[in-house]
C-alpha cells in the first residue's frame, strides 16, 4: 500500500484525477497541480470503450458513468457520399456484458474530480510548473513565480506538452500527418440513435455520436491535406472552412455538417512514445508519455488504464520499484494500440473510387457471413482489464 506517501499528480484532467483517486484509494496523500484556473473542459465528446469503463468501475464509478452518459448500441460505418448504411456492427447484441460509453468530457472530468474529493484528493489550481527536478528520494518543483514545492513521488499527467516528459526525455520532434480534425456539438433533432456513425469519404471522414440524453450530436472530422495546422484542439476555426472541406458529403451527415456554428480545429501530429516513462520518484502517463492519433478513441481510456496500473505498481513495488514496473506492464499494450489507430485512419479514406467499392463490398461481405468477425478483431482493445491483470 501507500498509505501516507506523498504523490503530487501534475495536470487535472481525465489522467490525472483517475491516477489521484486510485493512488488516493491505495493510502495515498495526493495533491493535484492544474495550471488552469479551474477543473474544466470545453464542450467536447469522447468515447469510452469496455476497458476505459473497467477502470471507473474498479474507482467505484460504474453506476456514475452509466448514468452520465449514452450508452452506444452500435458501431456503424457509411458512406458519407451518400448516407447509406455500409456495415452495423450490433454491440448491443454481439457484446450484451460490455459497456461502451458516448460521454460529455466535462461531464466524465467532473465525475473524477467528486470522486477525488470524496477520498480526500487536495487540489491547486492555478499552479503552472516552470521546471522539474527530480532526485532519487524525491521531486523539486519551481513554479511560476519563484515558489518551490517538494513532494514523495511526482506523476506527469500534463499532456502533450508535458514539463516532466521533457525533464526525463530532452525535447521530442513530433511530425505533422498531414492530417487535421475538426470538432463541433451541434443540437440533435430528436431520435438520433445510441450509435457512434463513421462518414468515410475521400481523403475524409466524420464521427458522429449523441451526448448528454441524446440532446446534443458531437463530431469530430478529420481531412488529408498539406496545409499544417497548429496542434492542440482548442483553436477556433471558420464552420465555413469544415463545411466546405466535407462539401461532397450528402444526406444524414450533410444535415450535421450544415447545423454547425462553431467550431475548433487541430492539426493531427504524430509523437513518438517516450523512451523514458520515469526516472527516481517520478513516472509520466497519459499524452505525456504516448499521445495518440484519435482513430481508435482510445487516447482517454489509456490515460485511465495507466492511472491504475501506476498506482498499482506502486502499491506492489514501492516508489522503487514500481515505476519500472509500470512501464513494463503498459508500454507494449499502448504501442500496439497506437499502431491500430494509425491504421485505422487510412481505412477510412477511399480516395479512388475502385478501392471505395472493393472495401465498401468487402466489409458488407464479411458483415453478412461473420457479423462476428468484425466486432472481434479488437477484443484484444476492448476485452482486457488492467484491473484484473
Amino acid at each position: 500500500m501507500l498509505v501516507g506517501q506523498d504523490i503530487t499528480v501534475l495536470g487535472g484532467g481525465i489522467g490525472g484525477f483517475a491516477a489521484a483517486c486510485a493512488l488516493a484509494m491505495r493510502g495515498a496523500r495526493v495533491t493535484v497541480l492544474e495550471q488552469a484556473a479551474d477543473i474544466s473542459e470545453v464542450g467536447a465528446g469522447l468515447q469510452i470503450s469496455p476497458n476505459g469503463f473497467a477502470v471507473l468501475d474498479a474507482l467505484g464509478l460504474g453506476a456514475a458513468a452509466r448514468e452520465r452518459s449514452v450508452a452506444s448500441r452500435a458501431v456503424v460505418l457509411a458512406d458519407g457520399l451518400t448516407g447509406r448504411e455500409v456495415v452495423r456492427m450490433d454491440l448491443a447484441r454481439l457484446r450484451p456484458a460490455h459497456s461502451f460509453l458516448l460521454f460529455h468530457r466535462a461531464d466524465l472530468l467532473a465525475m473524477l474530480a467528486e470522486r477525488a474529493g470524496e477520498l480526500g484528493v487536495a487540489v491547486v489550481t492555478g499552479a503552472r510548473v516552470a521546471r522539474v527536478e527530480i532526485g532519487p528520494e524525491a521531486a523539486k518543483l519551481e513554479m511560476d513565480g519563484g515558489e518551490a514545492r517538494d513532494t514523495g513521488f511526482l506523476v506527469g499527467a500534463d499532456g502533450l506538452h508535458s514539463v516532466l516528459r521533457g525533464a526525463l526525455n530532452g525535447p521530442r520532434q513530433p511530425f505533422f500527418t498531414g492530417q487535421v480534425a475538426w470538432r463541433a456539438l451541434v443540437p440533435a433533432l430528436g431520435g438520433e440513435p445510441a450509435e457512434a456513425t463513421v462518414w468515410m469519404g475521400p481523403g475524409r471522414h466524420m464521427v458522429s455520436y449523441p451526448l448528454r440524453g441524446g440532446s446534443l450530436v458531437n463530431l469530430v472530422a478529420v481531412e488529408e491535406r498539406k496545409a499544417w495546422a497548429e496542434e492542440g484542439w482548442h483553436h477556433e476555426d471558420d464552420p465555413g472552412n469544415f463545411q466546405r472541406a466535407f462539401a461532397q458529403y450528402r444526406g444524414a451527415p450533410r444535415a450535421l455538417i450544415d447545423r454547425v456554428e462553431q467550431v475548433n480545429i487541430w492539426g493531427l501530429f504524430r509523437h513518438p512514445v517516450a523512451d523514458q516513462w520515469h526516472r527516481g520518484r517520478a513516472a509520466l502517463l497519459g499524452d505525456a508519455a504516448h499521445p495518440t492519433l484519435p482513430f481508435m478513441a482510445q487516447g482517454a481510456v489509456m490515460a485511465l488504464e495507466d492511472a491504475w496500473v501506476l498506482a498499482d505498481a506502486l502499491a506492489l513495488g514501492g516508489l522503487d520499484e514500481g515505476p519500472a514496473l509500470y512501464q513494463a506492464r503498459r508500454r507494449h499494450r499502448v504501442e500496439r494500440v497506437i499502431a491500430a489507430a494509425n491504421a485505422n485512419a487510412r481505412n477510412y479514406h477511399h480516395a479512388n473510387p475502385l478501392a471505395r467499392l472493393v472495401g465498401f463490398g468487402g466489409l458488407r461481405a464479411l458483415n453478412g457471413l461473420r457479423p462476428e468477425a468484425l466486432v472481434g478483431r479488437f477484443d484484444w482493445i476492448y476485452g482486457y482489464d488492467v484491473t484484473r491483470s
